[in-house]
C-alpha cells in the first residue's frame, strides 16, 4: 500500500470555506476521517452544530483516494442526487484520501432548481478542496527483528536507506528490534536483510501501524 495524501485538519477543527449562491449560504467543513465510523461520527457533530441550516448534506470516501469501498453520502432533504452524489464524485476524484466534507445549507430565498443544486454543491466542496491543508499518510509495517550480533552494524546502516525506524532495541543472546517502516519497502527490506546476514536473521511482522 503507498503513501497518499490525507486532509491535515481534524474533526474538531475541520477545514472551513464558505460560498453564496443566490442569497443561499453553503458553508462546508471537510476533517481527517479514517474510516465510515469516524466520518459519520464528524458529520453528526456537525448536525448537531449547525442544527438550524436547512440541510446538512454530506460525503465521505473513507479509505485510499479513489476507493470506493468506503463511501457514503447523503442528499440530508435536498432533491435526490442533487447533493449527496455530487459531491462524492468530487471527493473521489480529488486525490485525497480519508476524508468527509460536510456542507450545511441556509436557503436564501431563491430556488436554484435541480442543476443550480448539483453546481452548487460540487463548488462548494471543490472550493473547500482547493485550499485544504494535507500531510501525508504513511502505512508502516511494524516488524519484530531478531539478527545475530556480527549483523548489527550493517543492518544499522541499511535502515536509514527504506526509512526503518527502530522502535525498540533488546540484546541478550542476540540481538532483537522492534522497527517501523513504509509498508511499501517490506519486500525489499527482507531481501536485503536476508542478503546481509546470509538468511540468518528472523523477521516476523507483528501488526499494522498508519502514521
Amino acid at each position: 500500500m503507498s503513501r497518499y495524501a490525507v486532509p491535515a485538519a481534524s474533526p474538531d477543527q475541520p477545514h472551513c470555506t464558505e460560498i453564496l449562491i443566490r442569497r443561499s449560504r453553503f458553508l462546508a467543513l471537510c476533517a481527517h476521517t479514517p474510516g465510515p465510523v469516524a466520518a459519520r461520527a464528524f458529520v453528526e457533530e456537525i448536525r448537531r452544530r449547525h442544527a438550524d441550516a436547512t440541510h446538512n448534506c454530506w460525503a465521505y470516501a473513507a479509505g485510499a483516494p479513489g476507493h470506493t469501498a468506503q463511501i457514503g453520502s447523503s442528499d440530508d432533504g435536498e432533491p435526490h442526487g442533487t447533493a449527496g452524489r455530487p459531491m462524492l464524485q468530487v471527493v473521489l476524484h480529488s486525490g485525497v484520501g480519508e476524508l468527509c466534507v460536510v456542507v450545511s445549507r441556509w436557503f436564501g430565498g431563491v430556488k436554484l432548481g435541480t442543476g443550480g443544486l448539483v453546481r452548487a454543491y460540487q463548488d462548494s466542496v471543490r472550493e473547500n478542496l482547493s485550499s485544504l491543508p494535507l500531510v501525508e499518510r504513511v502505512p508502516k509495517a511494524r516488524l519484530a527483528l531478531t539478527v545475530e550480533y556480527a549483523h548489527v552494524d550493517a543492518l544499522r546502516r541499511l535502515l536509514p536507506t527504506f526509512e526503518a525506524q527502530t522502535a525498540t532495541e533488546d540484546y541478550a543472546a542476540q540481538a532483537h528490534f522492534t522497527l517501523l517502516l513504509p509498508e511499501e519497502h517490506l519486500a525489499q527490506f527482507e531481501l536485503a536483510l536476508a542478503g546481509l546476514s546470509n538468511g540468518s536473521a528472523v523477521c516476523r511482522r507483528i501488526e499494522m501501524e498508519d502514521v
